[in-house]
């Protein structure tokens, strides 16, 4: 039991110093490239610090030890990293800038709402259809086939309409700028090469702290013998998700709020696209009713997120409680499960 504090701790320090790296990494990138804020956090943030997440059902699917485990670990892996960002990654979001009034002169959060608002449009659109797809017969593999494709296509078409937005956002002010020089050019000049080394030495980083934190979470599962499918559904995605989380709370701090909440979104608009197709195309993706209460609360919680940017309302530490609400209620469910 002690062991795995230890290494629960060494993981989170690991995962917290790589994000730093990684955040500084992803600014340079995205200001050498004159990407929008809207890209350097929605696409490049957000699909390098997926990577963990992305391993895990992938892991248990192919390397478990019995495949109905494996299914109900992998399915609810998939399934409940959305539902982590859009309740739990919100409100830390909302409450890290409320903490951080202060040194931005502001507690309302000031996301670019053009970006924000296709990104929750994507996922809401690929989430629904992948939730609602689990529903039908499984020998209906032409039309599951058929969706995960669609799947896979609208995540690269949002790909594109994201960058094709880009350069107006960038002209507009929403360029991605430095906070900080690089931290490799300290030792070497500040070269687009080393940008990309800083860039794989945190992801590596962030990879390796992401995998230890859940086997250590996983073994103390198993010592406090927690179901399956709350460790899939709860405690594997509040591991996985931590770089987004730490990545986002640090931007939040330096007042980048359009890559603090485009990394969360724009994590939601990939994991709900490529990550169910993956999931469709390699298990039966049938649901049980803890994972259809969690996907109603992520698709209620992204609509929330939505009717805001729809209203252009301020996301505010107390609009963003809601998700944090949405969050302790499906623990709840959980719970009253077990």
């Amino acid at each position: 039991m002690t062991h795995d504090l230890i290494t629960l701790l060494i993981s989170l320090v690991v995962i917290v110093i790589a994000a730093e790296i990684f955040t500084n990494a992803i600014e340079s990138l995205g200001a050498k490239l004159k990407f929008s804020e809207g890209v350097t956090g929605s696409i490049f943030a957000a699909v390098g610090t997926a990577l963990p997440e992305t391993m895990v059902p992938l892991v248990a699917i192919f390397a478990g030890n019995s495949s109905k485990i494996s299914e109900e670990v992998g399915v609810g892996a998939i399934l409940g990293a959305p539902f982590m960002l859009s309740t739990l990654a919100m409100f830390l979001a909302g409450m890290a800038s409320w903490w951080y009034k202060e040194k931005r002169k502001r507690a309302a959060i000031h996301s670019e709402h053009s970006g924000l608002k296709r990104d929750l449009e994507f996922f809401l659109f690929v989430f629904s259809l992948a939730f609602f797809v689990s529903f039908t017969p499984a020998n209906w593999r032409l039309l599951r086939i058929f969706i995960a494709l669609v799947l896979v296509i609208s995540y690269f078409y949002y790909v594109l309409e994201t960058i094709k937005a880009s350069n107006a956002l960038a002209k507009n002010g929403h360029a991605t700028e430095k906070s900080k020089n690089l931290y490799l050019s300290a030792i070497f000049r500040e070269h687009m090469f080393f940008v990309v080394v800083q860039l794989f030495i945190a992801l590596i980083l962030i990879i390796l702290g992401a995998k230890a934190f859940v086997g250590g979470i996983e073994h103390l599962a198993k010592l406090l013998n927690i179901p399956v499918i709350a460790l899939s559904l709860l405690i594997v995605p509040i591991a996985t998700e931590l770089p987004e989380k730490v990545n986002s709370i640090l931007w939040i701090r330096q007042g980048k709020d359009t890559m603090a909440i485009g990394n969360i979104t724009g994590a939601m608009v990939f994991q709900g696209s490529l990550l169910p197709a993956i999931g469709i195309f390699l298990t039966p993706w049938t649901i049980n009713l803890t994972v259809t209460a969690s996907s109603v609360i992520t698709i209620a919680a992204a609509m929330w997120l939505y009717i805001l940017a729809m209203k252009k309302i301020k996301m505010t530490p107390l609009y963003l409680t809601a998700n944090g609400v949405l969050y302790v209620l499906f623990v709840g469910v959980v719970i009253f499960r077990i």
